[in-house]
């Protein structure tokens, strides 16, 4: 089956923070869609972000979708090696960012990621959270410890337990997606998901214009006070 996709991008730094350390990518053209997610302060945490995005620009659309996923993988990696020697030269303490990876051709698509920036996908009405946050609350929350409610507000939310630039060798999980006509999917940082509930997440996903979805998420965060970055990408099949 040979789908056609739409797709709209926004980013925005919140209410809180002086700078935005999220960057993101919308190569509709070549079915790639990346969010990453920076951290480090500094501009470190916009130096990795940015590094990622950048990157995974300059790999060509390769033959087939495994194909193309593995040359991303292994850009991935060499940005990972990239972020740990330049975290040594600035004698940083940690520099680093999460990163969610969405390729997709025809109706088969593939998501690799690394931290708590996550993919959804909207079908028939229904959300589900399609990537799985490697984070010190989801480890506690799969350990029956804590409620998905109770890791919203977790004072230590914000540790991520992988993510670009942190250790080595780089730690990505991956799933394969059959695509469907009529599914919508959401690449988004945690500034999004930790200000909107899921629910707000599924009415706004279900409206057609990308562009009119991701400006109406972030829109959602800014009025819950957006403590962080904030940075969605919308993508329908059809």
């Amino acid at each position: 089956m040979t789908l056609t996709y739409q797709a709209a991008s926004y980013s925005h730094t919140g209410m809180v923070r002086s700078l935005n350390e999220d960057a993101c990518l919308a190569l509709t053209e070549r079915g790639l869609w990346v969010v990453a997610d920076g951290m480090g302060g500094h501009a470190a945490g916009d130096y990795v972000s940015n590094l990622i995005v950048d990157s995974l620009r300059g790999v060509p659309p390769l033959a087939t979708l495994q194909v193309y996923c593995d040359a991303l993988r292994q850009q991935l990696d060499d940005i990972n090696r990239e972020v740990r020697a330049e975290t040594v030269r600035r004698k940083a303490t940690m520099m680093g960012s999460t990163v969610v990876v969405l390729a997709a051709r025809d109706n088969q698509g593939i998501c690799l990621w690394s931290g708590d920036s996550r993919l959804y996908r909207l079908r028939d009405g229904v959300l589900q959270s399609l990537s799985h946050d490697h984070s010190y609350v989801q480890d506690l929350v799969d350990s029956g410890l804590l409620s998905e409610a109770q890791a919203r507000v977790h004072p230590r939310a914000n540790i991520v337990t992988r993510a670009v630039g942190v250790a080595d060798p780089l730690e990505l999980s991956q799933v394969t997606l059959d695509i469907q006509a009529g599914d919508t999917y959401l690449l988004c940082s945690d500034g999004l998901n930790k200000t909107a509930e899921d629910h707000e997440i599924r009415d706004v996903l279900g409206h057609p214009n990308p562009y009119e979805v991701v400006r109406s998420l972030v829109h959602l965060g800014l009025t819950r006070g957006a403590p962080d970055n904030i940075t969605a990408i919308v993508v329908k099949a059809s």
